[in-house]
């Protein structure tokens, strides 16, 4: 089954990789869930990310502003559904709420604004203030610069970038569906931070002008601080955590899904993935839903089709080929499977992917 899993990676334009993780990405501290990561990764490299960095934003003391859902202002994000918004804090502080409610979180100075649904809400220095619509905030972009928002009375300096990464409900729902609509990544300081600043200046270049290869470069750029983001949360999630990200950190659950993310085209069973994670059958069918939500066997039938999703975008490989691979006896099994899990056909699937290319 060597045609099973394909090359590529988030935005995949041919599989070509234009910016080499640094050492604290390569780094493998003491963690349980180190030896889990390699299914996050193989996750990462079927999904459908693309993004941007596209606004520099500067703030001073006092402000107050609402980001709208849809960002209408921005011409690479109006009208477009699920999307995972970001803004990136290069200097200064700010608080932030969803404008639905919840609790009010405060940022500095390396930390990442995560919006896993891109809801709307509120960025200031004080959210009691009557907030500004911040797209009307927003100037077009000059020749090689990004497009701008600078605002404030005049006090204290925030400064961030603001991106986005586009994603398709149905392949990455497992991943993002338990995390909170509004967290924030700690990125730390010293080298890390300093090597993704740099990165994210290098990424609104690139939007402002681009150039050959530029968008193979934003999606880098945008995929790996989403990956530091993931990394990041799954260190800091409390052991009560349930979900997709929270089954890589135990070492039970986390070592079934490497496995299975490993070899997807064995014929596993319950009983062999049970022994060779050191659990009985029983207790890991029932740690694998409690944290999961599904049995392993369902699950891996789930990501059989993910990867049948990929590759019937990605390659021109027949759907008969793609079904056996899937681990299906007939196109019309396969069909009928694919159609069930993400709400189309394979061929309507492929046609559509590769029109939006």
């Amino acid at each position: 089954m060597d045609r099973f899993v394909t090359g590529g990676s988030i935005g995949n334009r041919g599989g070509q990789v234009l910016i080499g993780p640094p050492a604290f990405l390569r780094e493998t501290p003491e963690s349980p869930i180190i030896p889990a990561m390699d299914a996050l990764s193989d996750a990462l490299r079927v999904l459908r990310l693309t993004g941007a960095v596209f606004l520099d934003a500067e703030f001073t003391a006092p402000w107050c502003v609402v980001s709208q859902a849809g960002h209408s202002a921005s011409p690479v994000l109006s009208g477009e559904a699920n999307i995972v918004f970001f803004h990136v804090l290069t200097e200064g502080r700010c608080k932030a709420r969803l404008v639905s409610g919840g609790e009010t979180l405060e940022f500095g100075a390396g930390d990442l604004v995560m919006l896993p649904r891109d809801d709307t809400h509120l960025l200031g220095s004080d959210l009691h203030l009557a907030p500004t619509l911040a797209d009307n905030l927003v100037q077009p972009a000059a020749d090689g610069e990004l497009m701008r928002i600078e605002h404030g009375g005049g006090g204290e300096k925030t400064r961030f970038f603001c991106g986005f990464l586009r994603y398709d409900q149905r392949l990455c729902g497992p991943m993002l569906e338990t995390l909170p609509r509004l967290l924030r990544v700690p990125l730390g300081g010293g080298p890390a931070a300093a090597w993704l600043t740099s990165l994210l200046q290098a990424g609104a270049r690139e939007t402002a002008a681009p150039r050959p290869g530029g968008e193979t470069v934003l999606a880098k750029l945008s995929e790996l601080l989403f990956v530091e983001a993931l990394r990041r949360y799954i260190e800091l999630l409390p052991e009560q955590q349930t979900g997709w990200l929270a089954g890589l950190r135990d070492r039970f659950v986390g070592r079934a899904l490497a496995l299975l993310h490993e070899r997807p085209e064995r014929d596993w069973t319950v009983e062999e993935l049970a022994a060779s994670v050191g659990l009985s059958r029983s207790s890991l069918a029932q740690r694998f839903t409690d944290f999961i939500g599904q049995p392993p066997m369902q699950y891996l039938t789930r990501w059989r089709l993910t990867i049948a999703a990929q590759r019937l975008i990605s390659e021109k490989a027949s759907l008969a080929r793609i079904a056996e691979d899937s681990g299906y006896d007939s196109e019309a099994a396969f069909n009928r499977a694919f159609k069930r899990a993400l709400g189309t056909t394979p061929a309507a699937w492929r046609r559509a992917g590769v029109a939006q290319r």
